[in-house]
């Protein structure tokens, strides 16, 4: 029985050494990286903690409370309030995203005359910044120098002019539907690019044994487009959760506080009442819910095999 002869010494050296230049590189190169993340996340996300364990005013010296912030923050009716109101929107408008850009991908994705024309007017709410887009909806659904209200009651749909931000239904429908018509067109890249990354093969195979369309999009789309719906849904559930620029432009939290997020009552303790430390607080406490979800999503949607 014959054994392989070791490495010289030398030889084995040079590889060692090689090694760790090469890692030396991979490391110089994610650096930068490193850098951003330490300077835009990982220290403010330090300085927050910090601030939510004081009582932090916007002048004055900060007096340190312990988690005084966070035991005031259980008794918060109005968080409890704003976070259930956020999770339903989230519940609501995740859906409805869904139910427009999936098909919207699937018809972007089969080659038709002017397709690159649709693609396009479909995505480019897209590129309209949020207080843009809610600054441009204010003025649509304002009932008097709005475009909304005049034009119902114009094509006899209504009496007479209707304010649609009087009333908690039609202020909340309002602003999903913009924000389906802004968001939209992102979700259907993301899904275009998953239903792009399913070959064609596969899809003929199943044709050829006589699975109908509907059982191929079962069976074959929905498993391959899993990691990529799980991306689609991890982010819109993300920004639902931070929704904050629509609900203060278009509704200002009306009526009567009804439409006050998560975030809209973080803004206000910090930056309209001036209770620095108790906003740190709630901050945090929104980043471990959008953690926990964000892991539970992930769990979900895991394929057998592993992400």
């Amino acid at each position: 029985m014959t054994y392989p002869k070791p490495l010289p010494s030398s030889t084995a050296r040079r590889k060692s050494t090689r090694l760790r230049r090469q890692q030396l590189a991979g490391l110089l190169f994610i650096v930068p990286a490193l850098i951003l993340v330490a300077i835009f996340f990982v220290i403010p996300l330090g300085m927050s903690f910090w601030m939510s364990l004081h009582n932090w005013p916007l002048l004055g010296k900060p007096k340190f409370i312990w988690f005084d912030n966070y035991a005031h923050l259980l008794k918060d009716a109005q968080f409890w309030a704003s976070l259930r109101f956020t999770v339903y929107y989230t519940v609501i408008v995740t859906i409805a995203i869904f139910a427009v850009a999936f098909p919207l991908a699937i018809y972007a994705e089969k080659p038709r005359p002017l397709i690159k024309l649709y693609r396009t007017a479909f995505f480019l709410p897209v590129v309209v910044g949020f207080g843009s887009a809610s600054l441009l909806w204010a003025w649509l659904l304002d009932v008097d120098a709005g475009l909304f209200s005049p034009a119902a009651q114009y094509l006899g749909l209504t009496a007479k002019r209707v304010n649609l931000l009087a009333d908690f239904d039609t202020t909340f429908w309002s602003i999903l539907i913009m924000v389906v018509w802004k968001t939209a067109g992102f979700n259907m890249i993301i899904l275009l690019t998953g239903l792009q990354g399913i070959s064609s093969e596969v899809q003929e195979a199943a044709r050829m044994d006589g699975a109908s369309t509907w059982q191929r999009f079962r069976r074959i789309t929905l498993p391959l487009m899993r990691r990529t719906i799980a991306l689609a849904l991890i982010l819109s559930v993300s920004g639902s959760m931070l929704a904050f620029d629509q609900f203060y432009i278009i509704a200002d939290g009306g009526p009567q506080t009804s439409t006050v997020t998560a975030v809209y009552w973080i803004f206000s303790q910090s930056f309209v009442s001036f209770h620095l430390g108790y906003g740190a607080a709630l901050s945090m406490v929104l980043l471990a819910i959008l953690v926990v979800i964000s892991v539970v999503q992930l769990r979900l949607l895991r394929n057998p095999e592993g992400m």
